[in-house]
């Protein structure tokens, strides 16, 4: 179990569970993918969302509401959110720069954000049109399903979310999407892609190291969690799942060995730049 209970919480997080935010309005998804389908091959920590997710430009969202005491799960993800802030800052910091920590929006069932309408179906994104996080606390049970139960699983989604943050701000998600745009190939801008979720599943292991080396909020046991939940949403294990073929050149999260291997990197390094994915 993650020591968390008497960490600090997170000023960061917007509470729009049980509004209307984005309710009623269609998530369209491309591809001509069946719908269970799109739910295994979306549950997988997305980075951009801007394929899966249409953009209506909607209104402004509603205010945020305090989150409850008595709500462990979302007091659990708030204190996972102040401690990537904490770890974060230290290391922008060493490096002459200032990290500008994202918010964290938990929904349920539909979200309104900058990137566009999003559904519970989604799994979790980061926008960088907006610099937030969304989050359905539903998709841990969806991820536990799929064979990573635990907190440390759910603390690695924060960190990987969190990573896509760290990749905009340092400009190596803007050069992706030039580089993706530049290609022609879709099995390259897939690559491109994979190279991006694996290098945040490295910088979510990156904050692992710090947060457990200065504060002592892992437990035995803890790491195989987050290993077990990066496994179980590799893009072979859910297109098994699924009953498809595994085709690697439509990978756009790496497999689970991938996944596995640079998480790993992150947490016995804690050096960002052990996270070079595209070296």
């Amino acid at each position: 179990m993650v020591r968390w209970r008497s960490e600090r919480r997170s000023s960061n997080v917007e509470d729009r569970r049980g509004t209307r935010s984005g309710m009623g309005m269609p998530l369209k998804v491309g591809g001509g993918v069946g719908g269970i389908v799109v739910l295994l091959l979306v549950l997988v920590l997305g980075g951009d969302p801007g394929a899966l997710l249409q953009t209506t430009g909607g209104g402004a969202p509603p205010p945020a509401a305090p989150i409850p005491a008595e709500d462990e799960a979302a007091q659990f993800i708030s204190a996972m959110l102040a401690s990537t802030e904490d770890v974060w800052s230290t290391l922008f910091a060493r490096s002459g720069a200032t990290y500008r920590e994202p918010t964290l929006v938990l929904f349920d069932e539909a979200v309104d954000s900058a990137c566009g309408f999003g559904a519970a179906a989604t799994g979790p994104f980061y926008c960088p049109a907006d610099g937030k996080v969304y989050l359905d606390l539903g998709f841990f049970r969806e991820l536990a399903r799929l064979g990573g139960p635990g907190d440390f699983a759910a603390a690695y989604v924060v960190g990987h979310e969190v990573g896509h943050h760290v990749q905009s701000l340092t400009g190596i998600a803007d050069r992706v999407r030039r580089g993706q745009a530049g290609s022609r190939s879709t099995a390259d801008q897939n690559a491109l892609q994979v190279r991006m979720e694996l290098q945040a599943d490295c910088l979510a292991g990156v904050w692992a190291h710090h947060a457990d080396r200065t504060r002592g909020i892992l437990e035995p046991g803890d790491v195989e969690e987050g290993l077990g939940a990066a496994e179980a949403i590799g893009d072979d294990r859910l297109a098994r799942s699924a009953g498809r073929r595994v085709s690697p050149e439509s990978f756009t999260h790496g497999s689970a060995a991938e996944r596995r291997r640079w998480l790993l990197t992150g947490i016995e390094s804690g050096d960002p730049d052990a996270c070079d994915t595209f070296g």
